[in-house]
């Protein structure tokens, strides 16, 4: 493999970009590995000090002159202009690591003067970045109110073909302006509000305007005012394939999303509310068809649901809602027969219903349910997924409902794995747990062991513990 061309070594390691600890591997095998992995390992910047000592001696000077003196800084050049492999560029990240390498050696000065220095630090670091950077792909500016970037001539270079932007509402006008002159082509549209924000900067409205690729809008925290504001800026609404509004905590009207008859490309519509009343003119939703829809998540079950899955269910491939009933759940196993990927929850009386659900998705891959409390139990559902499930399942997850503990024996956990390993068309398993707080499986000894002996064999392919977020999803 040491004698593969560049071109080749570089097509197999494009595989690895996340998986950071293999390709950080590759680097140390030899120089040739080394030259092929690191312009992918450096895409998305993983050390400040290395890039520090990038800066070009201006730079260096000027951090000099205005007493920044970092014990990393050396004259020695870096092996590789790592600056020229980035394609990803965080302001908040670079921001957080260079208040930990800063603070350590100023940390008897108080903050604002820490701030300065940090800033005098960012500043050279984004003016190299803009300069050496050849093409930045994703860009990520979640407000610091001491961050003011400072374009320069280089920018547009770096900035042309800039496909991904995550960004406050609150940036000062200026970066928006210049974005807006630079960048018409991107695709991934990530703003976030602020949460009695009802008025959308001119700058802002300007740089959403002139897009020409939109295909992913995502909003967290808009109002009615923004929402009604932005989707009439979107230049071909045909285009989007993917709308998020996520997190939105005070009264906003779907029907805006009504008016958009053309979105015939909508492939993924997320809406996580956190409150019933957001889900004003729902039912106006329930009559809109979306002839590509294949991804549908939603926090709250409303009652219009139904109507909506009956006329867009069939084409829907991931079905996931935090807040369901029995009657959803039933319409999922009538209308949504090509499910790959489903989130719901089952009573703890619906033994029944999970297994219609699983005899009628026969496509189905992956299942995520709410284990606890008023929900089935670990036992339950488990032994629902190895006895009703179609030969397409593999995947089941577990998520513990709040501060509901495992109760599940180490016995009944070996039976579901014995039973598992006697079905038919048998696929190596993937089980996940989620937990809130409390203790799950995966904090017993025996049932660890036990998991332990299955990954041996073969039967478990993947086992992981996650901790519970605020994402429904």
């Amino acid at each position: 493999m040491s004698q593969l061309p560049f071109d080749c070594l570089n097509e197999i390691f494009e595989y690895l970009e996340d998986d950071r600890d293999t390709l950080f591997s590759c680097l140390l095998v030899n120089r040739f590995w080394c030259k092929v992995s690191v312009r992918i390992f450096w895409r998305n910047i993983p050390n400040i000090n290395t890039l520090i000592n990038c800066l070009p001696n201006e730079s260096k000077q000027n951090l000099y002159r205005s007493k920044v003196i970092i014990s990393t800084l050396t004259s020695k050049l870096p092996i590789f202009n790592y600056a020229t492999f980035c394609k990803v560029l965080s302001f908040n990240q670079v921001y957080d690591k260079l208040e930990s390498i800063l603070k350590l050696q100023f940390f008897k000065n108080n903050q604002y003067f820490l701030k300065n220095l940090i800033n005098i630090v960012a500043q050279e670091l984004f003016k190299m970045l803009m300069n050496k950077i050849p093409s930045l792909k994703k860009l990520v500016f979640l407000q610091f109110s001491n961050i003011h970037f400072t374009f320069c001539s280089e920018a547009k270079d770096c900035l042309k073909n800039l496909s991904e932007l995550r960004c406050n509402s609150n940036v000062y006008p200026s970066f928006f302006y210049e974005l807006s002159q630079i960048c018409h082509n991107i695709q991934f549209f990530h703003i976030e509000f602020y949460f009695f924000e009802t008025n959308i900067p001119n700058k802002l409205e300007e740089l959403i305007s002139v897009q020409e690729n939109l295909k992913y809008l995502s909003i967290r925290y808009g109002r009615d005012e923004v929402l009604n504001r932005i989707i009439p800026l979107l230049k071909k609404p045909k285009n989007l394939t993917k709308l998020r509004l996520y997190g939105i905590r005070h009264y906003v009207s779907l029907s805006f999303i009504t008016k958009f008859t053309n979105l015939t490309n909508l492939q993924e519509l997320e809406l996580s509310f956190n409150y019933d009343e957001d889900f004003v003119d729902f039912e106006k939703l329930q009559y809109v068809i979306f002839p590509r829809l294949r991804i549908f998540k939603i926090q709250r079950a409303c009652s219009f649901l139904i109507k909506f899955l009956e006329n867009n269910g069939n084409n829907l491939q991931e079905f996931c809602v935090s807040d369901n009933n029995n009657s959803l759940n039933l319409t999922i196993a009538k209308f949504c027969p090509n499910i790959r990927k489903l989130f719901t929850g089952f009573k703890n009386i619906e033994l029944d219903t999970i297994k219609i659900v699983l005899n009628s998705l026969q496509y189905l891959e992956s299942i995520k349910v709410w284990c606890g409390g008023e929900f089935l139990n670990e036992k339950e559902a488990l032994e629902a997924f190895v006895k009703y499930s179609h030969k397409n399942t593999y995947e089941i997850i577990l998520c513990h409902q709040y501060y509901t503990r495992s109760e599940l024996p180490s016995k009944d956990l070996e039976s579901f794995f014995v039973s598992w390993t006697n079905r038919e068309l048998q696929k190596s398993l993937s089980l996940i747990i989620i937990k809130y707080d409390a203790s799950s499986l995966d904090t017993d000894v025996e049932n660890m062991e036990i998991i332990k002996k299955y990954i041996r064999l073969g039967v478990i392919k993947k086992f992981e513990v996650k901790a519970y977020d605020d994402e429904f999803v």
